[in-house]
């Protein structure tokens, strides 16, 4: 028997064992395999481990997709979380093309996907406040949101899980060092049945430019401890 000749409901579960690529090379072979590939049913959930796989067309973003996971930890994206006023124009220049890359599907997801119930994002130091609060606005039944090491994460984030996140039922902020304990405590105040992790986050040493006179000192010490 030849793959073609499998109903659509086989077709969908053998794609369902293959990473993104595979789906996407499988696809190109014939018609009936291109549409296995674009029906939202196989996208439920979707991982990325680094930023250019975000611009790639190997899956679809829509409605169905329910776990959205975005981690990488390379020595090439650490340079993201390095305090801006750090920063040399080459690093600048890097990191803004990131930034630009992860808030547009940041974005696309907001657009694109309300029925969103997990999200994870680990050593994205390019996400910001304001991306969060608008992912909490636009997908309503999001229950489970893990944030590590994301750097430009502030309490403004918290606040929005506050106002936005009705059925959140899991936060995890880890890492997050402009994350304060006032923050962590007005969660708690606030959504007393949410399960609240920050693992060192309120601990951390917050960003804050040094005067002038200490940056030429303190900025070669802190790349070193990276």
């Amino acid at each position: 028997m030849h793959i073609t000749q499998l109903n659509r409901e086989c077709l969908l579960h053998l794609f369902s064992f293959l990473d993104k690529n595979s789906r996407k090379s499988l696809a190109k072979t014939c018609h009936k395999l291109l549409e296995v590939f674009q029906d939202p049913l196989l996208w439920s959930l979707l991982n990325f481990h680094s930023p250019a796989e975000l611009k790639k067309d190997n899956f679809l973003l829509g409605p169905a997709l329910k776990y959205l996971s975005i981690c990488w930890y390379s020595e090439r994206v650490k340079v993201c979380n390095i305090e801006d006023w750090m920063k040399n124009n080459f690093q600048k220049d890097f990191c803004n093309r990131h930034e630009n890359t992860v808030n547009d599907f940041l974005l696309e997801v907001c657009n694109r996907c309300p029925n969103l119930l997990s999200l994870t994002l680990s050593g994205c130091g390019h996400v910001t406040d304001d991306c969060i609060s608008l992912l909490l606005k636009n997908c309503p039944k999001l229950k489970t949101l893990q944030l590590e090491n994301c750097v430009r994460i502030t309490d403004q984030t918290l606040e929005a899980v506050t106002l936005y996140g009705e059925s959140l039922q899991t936060l995890h902020v880890d890492f997050c060092r402009n994350i304060t304990r006032n923050g962590l405590e007005r969660v708690r105040e606030k959504c007393p049945s949410v399960m609240l992790k920050a693992e060192r986050s309120a601990n951390m040493i917050p960003d804050n430019k040094p005067e002038k006179k200490f940056m030429l000192e303190k900025a070669p010490r802190k790349l070193f401890q990276l």
